[in-house]
């Protein structure tokens, strides 16, 4: 059977967990479609040098008639703020004609549901990304009181931190003050973690992957509520 409801992903090339973590919690009449990039680490460029990739992958996803296309990297969709964020979702509407949606927005729109506005920022990256992260919350109105880049080198060592690890360094860095905590990194297993860090420091959390896979479920006029991924998809 065919499903008639489809996503299409534009993620990096060394991402191995976004793919893996949307089948598993997306309801399996949505299929999930994926064209990836070399756009981080090594390959990392200017936004203006990606465009034509972007545009390229989004028409090419287009063939498989998605419902939405993400451009799925927080760090790149962040990195130019919130006139990057705009440019990326029209450069892919306009080559896919689909519906368009970033990380980072997917992430703003998760924030104000839960009506975090004081948050706490956790990442695997050095300081430089991290800093850029903060520059565009600060511009969306968010307030970062505290931030935490692990510096590792890249997706291998993202991977290999596990979810019991990544709740241990968001409770060792939470601050009373916080309303929220926001887990930045689509090549994690920080999406496994949500819901103890949400029980051990009683405010809601949101995750890359998490935020995206509400807010492709939220176009698609879908029911929001995941079981295993918070407060933010507790209800549909």
């Amino acid at each position: 059977m065919v499903n008639e409801t489809r996503i299409g992903l534009i993620i990096p090339s060394a991402n191995r967990l976004t793919e893996p973590q949307f089948n598993r919690y997306l309801p399996d009449d949505i299929d999930v479609h994926v064209t990836r990039l070399r756009m981080t680490g090594k390959w990392a460029k200017p936004l203006d040098q990606l465009q034509a990739a972007i545009e390229e992958a989004a028409a090419v996803l287009s063939d498989t008639k998605p419902d939405v296309i993400v451009f799925h990297c927080t760090a790149n969709s962040m990195e130019n703020g919130l006139e990057g964020e705009a440019r990326i979702a029209e450069w892919v509407s306009q080559a896919s004609g689909c519906t368009a949606l970033t990380t980072s927005q997917a992430i703003t729109e998760a924030l104000n549901e839960l009506a975090i506005r004081k948050l706490v920022l956790i990442s695997p990256y050095v300081e430089e990304t991290n800093q850029a992260e903060m520059r565009y919350m600060s511009e969306a109105g968010f307030e970062v009181l505290h931030e935490l880049g692990l510096g590792l080198p890249g997706s291998d060592d993202y991977i290999a931190v596990t979810p019991e690890q990544w709740l241990d360094i968001t409770c060792d860095n939470s601050r009373p003050e916080a309303e929220g905590y926001f887990l930045s990194c689509t090549n994690t297993r920080m999406i496994e973690a949500i819901e103890a860090v949400e029980s051990r420091l009683a405010r809601p959390v949101v995750s890359s992957n998490q935020a995206a896979l509400w807010a492709c479920l939220r176009r698609m006029g879908r029911s929001t509520s995941i079981p295993g991924l918070g407060r933010l998809c507790a209800e549909g």
